[in-house]
This record gives structure tokens, C-alpha cells and sequence, in this order.
């Protein structure tokens, strides 16, 4: 059997999930089902799931926030976010110290690519990056070999609009 790719998940495309954003959802939603279905293995930074909170609970309400982050947890493993993350993140190239914690924390928990959909905003980081559905695709390392929508734990319950 082959290895499970490790991939750390940008804050981006797990909202393309809970708000349902379309046309970005059915590649977001297929990603976090290969995750659950055992086909790779899914990270999300420390403060990715502080940002979730806060827009769920903007968006919706602390209690639909602290369920899907609930749900979140037990599907996706969390990259820790300490001093030595920090300090790597402003070490990196970037404009956005929100990408360079992303990138570092990648790094750092041994993930082999982060997964976004802003792949311009991380282009000079150490690790290579990929939209879910370069992931998922035929040239997407193999990971999927059918598509298929799959209903998830914590898609089942309510979403957020988009802002």
C-alpha cells in the first residue's frame, strides 16, 4: 500500500467547506473526504482553528463554531504554532505573516505540501503547494481515483455564509 501523503490544509480551503463556497467546494469537500477516508493525512496550523472560530461565530454563532470545530479536530491533526514556528514564519519571504505561519508550521509538522488555493501567495516557500484539485486530479499524485461527493460528520450540520 502506498504512503499517505501528509498535507496541511490553508485556513482557505477549509472555509471553502463550512461556507460551501462555490465553485471551490466540491474540490475542498472531495479533499477533507480523502482525509477521512484514510487517503491522506490532514493538517491545520494551531491559529487556523482560533481564525475558524472567530469567523463561524461572526458568521453563525459560538455554539455552530465550537461543534464544526469539534468535528474539525477529530478529522484533521493540528501543526503546533510555537516560538520556533514564529520564528521561522518571519524568516520566510513573504508579505502575509499569516502564509509564513502557514508555510512554517507545515514544515515544521512534516507535512509534504500545503494545500491552498492562494499557490502565488506561497511560491518561495520551502515546501511545494497545491490546490485541492491538483491534489485530487489525474496529475494530483494519485491520491483519488474517483471523485465522488461524499457527505461528511461536520458538513452535515449548519454552514456559514460567506461574508
Amino acid at each position: 500500500m502506498p504512503r499517505r501523503p501528509r498535507v496541511l490544509l490553508d485556513v482557505n480551503v477549509v472555509l471553502d467547506v463550512l461556507q460551501r463556497r462555490e465553485p471551490l467546494f466540491e474540490d475542498s469537500a472531495s479533499l477533507m473526504a480523502a482525509v477521512e477516508s484514510g487517503r491522506c493525512e490532514g493538517l491545520m496550523a494551531a491559529h487556523t482553528v482560533t481564525t475558524l472560530f472567530y469567523l463561524v461565530t461572526k458568521h453563525a454563532s459560538a455554539a455552530v463554531a465550537r461543534v464544526q470545530v469539534v468535528e474539525l479536530l477529530r478529522l484533521l491533526k493540528v501543526a503546533p504554532v510555537d516560538q520556533g514556528v514564529l520564528e521561522e514564519a518571519l524568516a520566510l519571504p513573504y508579505g502575509d505573516l499569516e502564509d509564513s505561519v502557514q508555510m512554517a508550521a507545515a514544515e515544521r509538522a512534516g507535512a509534504e505540501y500545503l494545500v491552498t488555493r492562494d499557490r502565488a501567495g506561497y511560491a518561495a516557500g520551502p515546501l511545494p503547494t497545491l490546490t485541492p484539485g491538483e491534489l485530487l486530479g489525474p496529475g494530483g499524485r494519485g491520491l483519488a481515483t474517483t471523485r465522488r461527493r461524499r457527505r461528511m460528520r461536520f458538513r452535515s450540520r449548519s454552514h456559514v455564509s460567506a461574508p
